[in-house]
């Protein structure tokens, strides 16, 4: 059984996990109200260049484009977010855990496939594998900028122009609410179902200077871009959210764990003093 001493001991170090998983709570929920305001700012950019490069797409049918037309498929590129650092539940396992069936699935060789990660929990667990990680960045801000990522953005999806993979498939943590997100994978090139989409759904009317064709070779790769940058910012509020949710969860625990061992102190105490009463009164008794 365990000390008194013990016991106090345990008490004590929990109290102090509760004050960090507590301060961590509510840093992740500030992070979180502000990671939402930087993904919702994005949208209305996100949806006009949809609907503008949608628009030329579903009008020049003559239009011709490496980023909108399928091709076979001789390498996938698995486009991978993650977070820098670990303690947000299972935010960072959901996603490598999918990421790694899919490999593991649809390839039978090495060759056929490589990540592009961001995030260190992402390239440390593909690195480990000994999983080809073609391109990486770590250090991410808690509200990134376009510019962090640009160099990534614009050098992936020159991959896929210069032929060198065939696929980019995203895999990412879709922020649903501040309780709940969902791991999320997404074919984002080729472009192949652009006109589909924008068919019908768009009412304004443009006007192309110098011409349709070279306009579009300008916007692709921009709202290829764009898709990968909205993707990170969707990730970073999951990751806000998971990480304050499993903090909670944290604090809640040690306050359960506190008082379980705050009673069984209190037992231990009370059993100590019955045991020093009862020595005393039988030392008491043998003197008479």
């Amino acid at each position: 059984m365990a000390s008194l001493r013990d016991i106090k001991t345990r008490i004590n170090s929990t109290q102090k996990t509760k004050q960090i998983t507590k301060a961590m709570h509510m840093v992740s929920a500030s992070k979180l109200s502000k990671a939402e305001q930087f993904a919702k700012a994005f949208y209305p950019y996100s949806d006009k260049i949809k609907e503008v490069v949608s628009s030329i797409a579903g009008s020049a049918q003559d239009a011709e484009n490496p980023m909108l037309q399928s091709r076979e498929v001789k390498k996938t590129a698995y486009f991978v977010i993650t977070s820098d650092r670990g303690l947000a539940g299972a935010f960072n396992s959901g996603v490598l855990r999918e990421v790694y069936r899919t490999i593991q699935k649809r390839h039978q060789s090495q060759d056929e496939y490589t990540v592009i990660a961001v995030g260190r929990m992402g390239r440390d667990f593909f690195k480990k594998r000994g999983i080809p990680v073609l391109k990486e960045i770590t250090g991410l801000s808690d509200q990134p900028n376009f510019a962090d990522i640009k160099d990534l953005t614009s050098e992936t999806v020159q991959l896929f122009i210069d032929e060198e993979i065939d696929e980019l498939v995203i895999f990412y943590n879709h922020f649903i609410s501040a309780i709940s997100q969902e791991v999320t994978s997404k074919k984002l090139l080729p472009l192949t179902d652009l006109t589909e989409k924008s068919a019908g759904n768009s009412t304004s009317m443009y006007e192309y200077e110098p011409n349709q064709q070279e306009i579009l070779n300008v916007l692709l790769p921009q709202y290829a871009e764009s898709l990968i940058f909205g993707a990170l910012l969707d990730s970073k509020a999951s990751e806000h959210a998971a990480r304050m949710t499993a903090m909670k969860s944290a604090t809640d625990n040690a306050d359960e764990l506190i008082s379980d061992l705050s009673l069984q102190y209190n037992r231990a105490r009370q059993a100590a003093i019955t045991q020093e009463i009862t020595e005393i009164v039988s030392g008491a008794s043998a003197l008479e």
